[in-house]
């Protein structure tokens, strides 16, 4: 069935304002039996429009909303000659069309909505509606261009296949953007082909995912990672916002891209250039995701190991921040601990405070009954508490997001409900682990459940949470928790008694992994190793966890600080770009961001890998033989006050950088063409 017919065209309509413009235009779909009550439907109309004006430059009018008073998809054509206010800035609209969606249904017309938001853009399309003399003739040019196809066709906001190949080479650009708008039906999928359109102009080639109420195909984790620059046009929340983490990025209203797409297009050109000039911003920009473990793109198109990897490492993303502020605070209270007469390298709360140290509640009420603000230990025990307090957050954070990188929101409440469970039964992170994997598939298991239209509403708040956490804490406690626990346990035991060669084995591979792919998947392998075991060591002092950790950033500062040493002793085997990233490389290895080092290993693979590895490899071992400890995830210099042993942290850290410099420096003097350059220079 047609989405519009000669009965919902109104070619002289009029009215005071674009609620009384709109009643008439809603009355049409009444009239032929599309919608069931009038006044429900423009309540719903007027909700929408209070969250943000319909009219669009250039004379149009798009008033819309899904409303259970629609019994299918339908568009109803109004044009007026004098112009009604639709709250455009250029101008009044002379082109309306009132676009009236099911509150639930309609699948293959929803596809067909976009395709009218993108005709919008179209010249051609509007001068041809303001020439029309007949209803019957409205409704072919609407046909003409909304309609449904045979074939398959590309998802709304994906670019055309062809379109790359009209880009002049050597001067493109690849960009991606988002759209969204409140219901995602118009805005939404104009704001997309408004940017297509610009881009193409400008001879660039560009993708936009449109999160709309239609769907489309996602832009691939390889178009974002190709992109130069990213364009977020919308108005409500970008869904997995981070996939995009690392790029240049432009954040506006989906307004803004409909009314000036070229604008935009020209902001993205500045942006690409000026971090192309400056590679230390992409550097930066990627560390604060990549190389602190930040959440991934879950891809999912890819194989079962690469998903699994995923989803842990979203966990593991959001449980850091609390990894680290926690940590962070116990450290800075053991060091006040210390310095105000208390045992050294602990908080004797026991004997200070009459409080159990695993009670943070109990120690909280202590304290704000009784704190004194001229007491150092008082100050110490403080830092404590609250650094325990946030601790106690780990294993239900990383549970949680595991689920949540699984099922979606749906998998938040069993997901950290299951996570604070298998803490309570001390099944550290394993625990947290398996509930959020468990919790996720349950989830999203519960949500693909077929239910009657009237049950669709609560599902997401109550169904959904209750069915999921019930059988997440129920199979938990009586069926898998004690195994797990028995795991954490047997795992625990087997670090604690690490000692000697074993302890520099384990220090020399995780070192080997940090220094093998510089931020790649063998690298966040060791590093999620290392602050998930964060979880587990608790508020000791000298946990063998708190060395791995230590081995794990020490190793991960060495391939950028060597790179950059290198450019420094030997600036004649290095190109000159190569010599501009050696600069930013000191700041960047100081800040434990391995990613430093990718430019040099981007042009000359193997040589600055083998020399990363070795290097790496033996900081890793030395720092555990040193017994080095550290509580923050990330930090490098930054937090050395913080690290146990510090001085024997720096001396493996400086050992690591010299040999790492010193082989890249001879593989390379070995290189003819190197070679030469550098006795003529």
């Amino acid at each position: 069935m047609s989405l519009i017919t000669t009965d919902q065209v109104v070619l002289d309509l009029t009215g005071a304002d674009r609620h009384e413009a709109t009643e008439k235009l809603a009355r049409t779909l009444s009239d032929s039996g599309r919608c069931t009550d009038v006044g429900v439907f423009l309540a719903d109309v007027r909700e929408r429009e209070s969250k943000m004006a319909t009219g669009l430059p250039g004379g149009i009018g798009i008033p819309h909303a899904r409303s259970a008073a629609i019994t299918e998809p339908s568009l109803v054509f109004g044009r007026s000659s004098d112009g009604i206010d639709w709250g455009a800035k250029d101008g009044p609209a002379h082109l309306i069309f009132l676009i009236a969606a099911p509150e639930g249904g309609g699948e293959a017309h929803m596809q067909m909505l976009p395709k009218l938001a993108k005709a919008l853009m179209n010249k051609e399309f509007r001068a041809q509606l303001e020439s029309a003399t007949t209803s019957e003739e409205v409704v072919g040019i609407v046909n003409e261009h909304v309609h449904l196809d045979e074939a398959a066709t590309p998802a709304a906001g994906s670019a055309a296949p062809t379109q790359a190949a009209e880009v002049p080479a050597g001067t493109a650009l690849k960009l991606v953007g988002v759209t969204s708008c409140p219901t995602g039906i118009a805005h939404t999928y104009m704001a997309a082909e408004a940017l297509e359109r610009a881009a193409q102009d400008a001879g660039h080639s560009m993708k936009v995912e449109t999160q709309g109420s239609a769907g489309a195909n996602a832009v691939s984790a390889q178009d974002i990672a190709e992109a130069d620059a990213v364009i977020f046009a919308h108005d409500v929340e970008v869904r997995d916002k981070v996939r995009f983490h690392g790029k240049p990025t432009i954040d506006v209203g989906v307004k803004k891209a409909i009314s000036d797409g070229p604008a935009l297009i020209k902001e993205a050109e500045r942006l690409a250039a000026e971090w192309r000039a400056d590679p230390s911003k992409a550097q930066a920009a990627a560390a604060t995701g990549g190389g602190a473990g930040m959440a991934t793109k879950v891809d999912d198109q890819g194989g079962v190991g690469t998903r699994i990897r995923q989803w842990l490492m979203t966990g593991v993303s959001y449980m850091i921040p609390f990894v680290a502020a926690g940590g962070i605070l116990i450290a800075i209270g053991f060091m006040i601990a210390q310095f105000a007469g208390g045992k050294t390298g602990a908080i004797d709360v026991t004997t200070h405070f009459t409080l159990d140290p695993s009670s943070t509640v109990k120690g909280v009420a202590i304290l704000q009954n009784s704190f004194d603000p001229t007491s150092g230990m008082n100050w110490a025990a403080l830092f404590y508490l609250i650094g325990s307090a946030a601790f106690g957050f780990l294993v239900p954070i990383l549970s949680g997001f595991i689920a949540y990188a699984i099922a979606d929101r749906p998998g938040l409440v069993p997901g950290i409900v299951g996570g604070a469970v298998a803490s309570t039964m001390h099944a550290g992170f394993l625990g947290g682990i398996v509930t959020g994997f468990l919790a996720g598939f349950l989830a999203k298991w519960v949500a693909s459940w077929r239910v009657p239209k009237g049950v669709r509403g609560v599902m997401p708040v109550v169904v959904i949470p209750l069915v999921s956490t019930l059988i997440t804490i129920g199979l938990f406690i009586t069926v898998l928790g004690r195994p797990i626990k028995g795991l954490s346990d047997g795992l625990a035991h087997a670090l604690n008694s690490m000692n000697g060669t074993s302890a520099i084995v384990l220090g020399l591979v995780l070192g080997i992994m940090m220094g093998f792919d510089l931020g790649g998947p063998v690298n966040k392998v060791a590093y999620t190793f290392a602050t998930t075991g964060l979880a587990a060591a608790g508020t000791a002092t000298n946990a063998p966890q708190l060395k791995i950790m230590a081995a794990v950033m020490a190793a991960g500062m060495v391939a950028p600080l060597a790179m950059a040493l290198a450019t420094s002793v030997r600036p004649a085997l290095f190109s000159e770009p190569e010599r501009e990233n050696g600069k930013a490389a000191w700041l960047l290895g100081a800040s434990f961001i391995s990613e430093g080092a990718i430019p040099f290993a981007a042009a000359d693979p193997w040589r600055v890998i083998v020399s990363s590895v070795v290097g790496s490899g033996i900081t890793g071992a030395l720092t555990m033989l040193f017994g080095a400890t550290l509580r923050a995830p990330h930090g490098g210099i930054w937090v050395l006050p913080l690290i146990g042993n510090f001085a024997m942290f720096v001396v493996a850290l400086a050992i690591g950088v010299l040999v790492s410099a010193a082989i890249v420096i001879v593989l390379k003097q070995r290189d003819p063409a190197r070679l030469m350059t550098a006795e003529n220079a």
